[in-house]
């Protein structure tokens, strides 16, 4: 796979900006033309009419309903008891497949722009009872904390001007497939097999990169990967540059000639990124405003590191270099203090400001799941079944889409 590390910002520009607002259009205008565009191509896969009428329905009601985005919300602000009834069916017990939908998804947002980068990014849902699918006792792999309730993964098409969701993975534990009973009523298919959180998390990105013909870019991984070995080494096979958060205790091999006291000795990551503050160099990138006055600056460092196991000594493609080494970036937002993350890499010849721009776009994914994925309903799903809570936040997806394509048209929207 030949990955664009770098694009021009016309790469970015809508292919046509005025076809979203058009002639004396507003934000309710272009929030409509988004929502028709978007049921034309999503629902297409659809073989009945009764069941695209019923998922444009389902998005319209994630955009415009009140309060929680739950089936009986959608249904009272699109057609009363009647309509609820008919959505929960369409949801729970339809024959539809969500995956098309997905895929036409992340097909239409890169005709309007290719993304920056894949963002990867856990999402817990915290939940009271046990009886949701996948619900559990657990650590959040991205804030470390310990609760109660499903937890899933998302895959972001992040650009200068989308951050929109186009996949979704839901993490099952043991005790969920395992037990034939709770896999019986949660309707959870035979397909679906054990995986560690860190398989979980980098599937949702690498089955869709095999099938749906994504925008070759790099992946960023923002969930601290402990078995890093195994999860770094799966990208590098398939061919696609990645930058995972990982954990300062991981424990690796130091490669680099600049820290020649210490090449072949293994170490955890904090301790070799101490070892190279010497080499750190001052990064700047742009804040959240993009502007020059937001400009916000940082102290980055990249180490030549490996790894042992089952994929080391995997070459990334055109990376030019033999061996497979990865590189241990370190940031500090003050020189005098520990760093405030610590990253690795397959992108084995870029410098450490380039791999910090690439991995700071984890934060767009974080900010658009906390605004836009709120309101739209991403976690909303109350239902039991494996099917769905795949089916709603396919359709949360869609909901979230329409909204930042009207944005995206009219910015004040």
């Amino acid at each position: 796979m030949s990955v664009q590390i770098e694009a021009t910002p016309a790469e970015y520009a809508p292919s046509d900006p005025g076809r979203w607002s058009g002639p004396g259009g507003g934000p309710a205008r272009a929030r409509e033309q988004a929502t028709r565009e978007l049921a034309d191509a999503l629902f297409a896969s659809f073989p009945r009419r009764d069941q695209r009428r019923k998922g444009e329905l389902y998005l319209r009601g994630l955009l415009l309903a009140e309060g929680r985005k739950t089936i009986r919300n959608i249904g009272a602000h699109v057609g009363g008891a009647a309509m609820e009834q008919s959505l929960h069916h369409f949801i729970s017990s339809s024959t539809w497949d969500w995956m098309p939908v997905r895929r036409a998804l992340a097909g239409h947002l890169q005709q309007v722009g290719a993304p920056h980068a894949w963002v990867v990014r856990p999402m817990p849902i915290p939940k009271a009872g046990d009886r949701s699918v996948g619900v559990h006792e657990g650590v959040d792999p991205g804030t470390d904390q310990t609760f109660h309730g499903q937890r899933a993964f998302g895959l972001w098409h992040v650009s200068d001007t989308l951050d929109v969701p186009v996949n979704w993975r839901l993490f099952l534990p043991d005790q969920w497939l395992r037990d034939r009973t709770r896999r019986r009523q949660a309707e959870i298919p035979d397909a679906v097999a054990q995986e560690t959180w860190e398989q979980c998390a980098a599937a949702t990105v690498l089955e869709p990169m095999a099938d749906w013909r994504l925008a070759p870019r790099p992946v960023v991984l923002n969930a601290r990967v402990d078995r890093i070995a195994d999860t770094v080494g799966r990208f590098t096979a398939a061919g696609v540059p990645v930058i995972a958060r990982v954990g300062g205790g991981g424990r690796l091999t130091v490669r680099d000639p600049a820290l020649s006291r210490h090449v072949g000795k293994v170490y955890g990551a904090q301790q070799i990124l101490a070892s190279a503050k010497g080499l750190r160099r001052r990064v700047e990138r742009p804040g959240p405003a993009g502007s020059p006055a937001a400009r916000r600056a940082s102290w980055a460092v990249a180490v030549r590191v490996d790894t042992a196991g089952r994929f080391a000594g995997l070459r990334l493609p055109g990376s030019g270099r033999s061996g497979g080494s990865l590189l241990l970036l370190g940031e500090w937002e003050d020189p005098q203090r520990p760093p405030v993350g610590c990253w690795i890499t397959n992108m084995d010849s870029l410098a450490a400001g380039s791999l910090l721009r690439i991995a700071k776009l984890a934060g767009r994914a974080g900010q658009a799941q906390a605004g836009t994925g709120e309101d739209v309903g991403l976690k909303d799903f109350e239902g039991r079944s494996f099917r769905g809570w795949h089916r709603h936040i396919t359709l949360a997806s869609a909901a979230h889409a329409a909204t930042a394509l009207a944005e995206l048209a009219v910015p004040w929207v």
